[in-house]
């Protein structure tokens, strides 16, 4: 592909470096460093003149110290005379501040989204957003994509009883989710209505649905402590769930999240690699990282070529 560059910045290199092989490009030149008061440099180290620039870089780590990098990196393309900027962000950050719900509550995710423009950004291109409507904070196209198809494609390979499954979301929000899974396998809907006392805790759950003598899977955008999952897996479990599996597209694993997995009675806890996942496989054996480099590739030539990026939610080469 001509008049293109890929830029990977520091939270994800590994997944920058997949999606540069499978576009069969190199991955641009460029420094980032800190200077000794932790301010952010970064140098890009060709030319970006008329080029049509994709900067990776994943809301996670130190996400405050990767979105402010990701801000620079498009600032000095743009500056440096690029014809468009792409940021391609598998994991937005602040996702989950999406809304005003209590007095004084700021929606951080329009912040983001307001700094990504102030930048430069001529495009956006994420991953499974933690609600839609972040999509319409911005006023630059924004592509939302879908972890479906892997999703999919690893069910089908790995569980062998998925055609007598249940998919179950693990609140209302993330009902439109699941259900698009069940109905492409074919299968029945499952949903679990949760009350939190405050963030981070849930106090109540009750079962919407029939998961009796069946395989339970889990669909969710994310998991950070995982307490809603590992107490939804037990609840389906006494509901008479044959087995339960979890799969999600963004896990975080934060605090107690790996011991809680460890000592849940998942069979396994599926998860992308928009995160980076390495460390965290090595210490958790029930977690499994499927590889959704392909989707991502696919959409930035597709963005490129100046097709469809919808085309992607049901036909991607995995």
């Amino acid at each position: 592909m001509a008049n293109i560059k890929i830029f990977g910045g520091s939270s994800h290199q590994d997944l920058s470096q997949k999606i540069a092989d499978r576009l069969g490009l190199e991955l641009g030149k460029v420094v980032t460093k800190k200077f000794s008061n932790q301010e952010t440099c970064v140098e890009i180290g060709e030319s970006v003149r008329g080029e049509d620039v994709y900067i990776v870089q994943s809301g996670c780590g130190e996400i405050n110290d990767s979105l402010m990098e990701l801000l620079i990196m498009i600032d000095a393309c743009k500056i440096a005379s690029a014809s468009r900027v792409t940021a391609v962000i598998p994991c937005f950050p602040y996702a989950r501040q999406d809304k005003k719900d209590k007095s004084r509550a700021p929606i951080s995710a329009k912040l983001v989204a307001n700094m990504l423009s102030v930048a430069g950004a001529d495009h956006i291109i994420t991953m499974d957003l933690h609600a839609s409507q972040i999509q319409g904070f911005f006023d630059i196209p924004v592509d939302n994509l879908y972890a479906e198809p892997a999703v999919l494609k690893w069910i089908r390979e790995n569980i062998s009883e998925w055609r007598n499954c249940t998919v179950v979301s693990p609140d209302a929000g993330g009902a439109k989710r699941a259900t698009a899974i069940a109905h492409r396998l074919h299968v029945a809907f499952a949903l679990i209505h949760k009350e939190r006392k405050k963030a981070n805790e849930v106090d109540r759950m009750v079962l919407v649905g029939d998961v009796k003598d069946r395989v339970a899977i889990l669909v969710d955008d994310m998991a950070d402590t995982c307490g809603t999952i590992c107490h939804a897996a037990d609840k389906l479990l006494s509901a008479g769930a044959a087995r339960v599996y979890a799969i999600l597209t963004h896990g975080i694993f934060s605090g107690p999240a790996l011991a809680r997995i460890n000592s849940a009675c998942f069979e396994a806890v599926v998860v992308t690699n928009t995160i980076p996942q390495e460390g965290k496989v090595k210490h958790c054996s029930k977690i499994q990282a499927i590889d959704i480099s392909m989707i991502l590739a696919e959409a930035i030539k597709r963005t490129h070529n100046g097709e469809s990026v919808s085309y992607l939610f049901s036909h991607v080469p995995l």
